[in-house]
């Protein structure tokens, strides 16, 4: 395996007015043997970052490097990495075997170590009963693993993953990522993996790289990227619902700070207090995931519970996300239990764990302006 490392790397397509910027001077280290996620929506530059490491884009700025060695003038083929598309790309006339072994073959790898290799990588995908049919008579998700056993199979120093499972259902999604997780804790492989699935940033990633417009916004583990978000739009598109963003107001006396939405005010905890920037009555967004607002159908705590009006309940199993209206028309998000009983058109109570909030500057990207929390998911204490 190797690390790879890419410095300042931009990629700019067309000329002049019309020229585009795809990827804006990334900067990104992948240890040796660790499994990176870039994670963001569809155009925000995280394929053309992959393609660049391939060696199938030249980057129109900075470099690449696997395993320490400057590779920006290396060919695709001598990069020593294997690529997953997301389109499956097999060899319709050959069997599965033949495309598993197709690889060494042009390698000049000994018949006898290819029929070994194939027998084991089919062995751990689940496909050894499919080595003698060809690509048309597989389902998409037998494509998929042939798809990746082919890459398993060269053993290259860098894996890299292009959206492998979007073209996949549900439950197949579940078991190729069961079966990525495998392939690297028993490889040890170099990864990076493309995707605009949070679910599966999240369940598969060493670190995840949160990407928009070309650039990398926060890079960390996927609980620190959760519950730390960089900015409002890391925010949102981590987590399923989404985070939902309130406008509110910081009241500092005392020495005692609250925070301030329509009515109802709530004493910030000491240890968040002490940290947080901002003068008194300064305009900020709260943050809140669904987790950490609790619905109630009595007042029993008044000036601390905000009245809500249920719009919509999604069922998930045996919770249900709880979407309302604030008396202030801000929209809420919270979490209850299927067996709850709150219905659409429902009025109840809101209060939130205020351990679990965060704060941003009030603009369209707002920073977060809690402390330990800095621009490219890079802690400070």
């Amino acid at each position: 395996m190797a690390d790879v490392t890419l410095r300042v790397v931009s990629k700019m397509f067309g000329r002049g007015r019309r020229a585009v910027s795809a990827v804006d001077r990334v900067t990104l280290e992948v240890a040796d043997r660790e499994f990176v996620v870039l994670l963001g929506p569809s155009g925000c530059g995280k394929t053309t970052t992959l393609r660049i490491v391939a060696g199938l884009e030249s980057p129109t700025g900075g470099s690449v490097s696997i395993g320490g060695r400057v590779v920006d003038d290396v060919s695709p083929k001598d990069r020593d990495v294997a690529l997953v598309f997301q389109s499956f790309a097999l060899y319709p006339h050959m069997t599965v075997a033949a495309n598993l072994g197709f690889g060494l073959k042009m390698r000049g790898t000994p018949k006898v170590e290819i029929n070994r290799r194939v027998s084991d990588v089919a062995d751990m995908l689940g496909i050894a009963d499919l080595l003698d049919r060809r690509p048309d008579g597989l389902s998409g998700g037998q494509q998929q693993r042939v798809a990746l056993g082919r890459a398993v199979i060269r053993r290259p120093a860098v894996y890299l993953f292009d959206e492998p499972l979007a073209n996949l259902d549900a439950p197949l999604r579940v078991q190729m990522r069961q079966k990525i997780k495998r392939m690297h804790r028993e490889f040890g492989m170099t990864a990076i993996y493309v995707t605009h699935d949070q679910q599966e940033a999240m369940s598969l990633a060493d670190r995840i790289a949160v990407m928009r417009n070309g650039r990398i916004e926060q890079i960390g583990r996927p609980q620190e990227v959760y519950r730390r978000p960089a900015n409002r739009f890391v925010a949102g598109f981590v987590g399923s619902p989404p985070m939902s963003f309130l406008d509110v107001r910081i009241r500092r006396s005392g020495g005692e700070v609250s925070v301030l939405l329509g009515d109802c005010c709530w004493p910030l905890p000491k240890g968040m207090a002490d940290g947080l920037a901002g003068g008194s009555d300064e305009p900020l967004v709260m943050g809140v995931r669904p987790e950490s607002v609790r619905l109630s159908f009595e007042n029993n705590d008044e000036g601390r519970l905000l009245p809500m009006q249920v719009e919509m309940v999604e069922l998930v199993g045996d919770r249900c996300d709880v979407h309302g209206r604030l008396p202030t028309g801000q929209l809420l998000v919270a979490r209850a239990g299927a067996a709850d009983g709150i219905e659409e058109g429902a009025h109840v109570w809101a209060i939130f764990d205020m351990d679990g909030v965060t704060f941003f500057e009030r603009s369209e990207c707002g920073r977060n302006v809690m402390p330990e929390v800095v621009g490219a998911g890079e802690r400070v204490s």
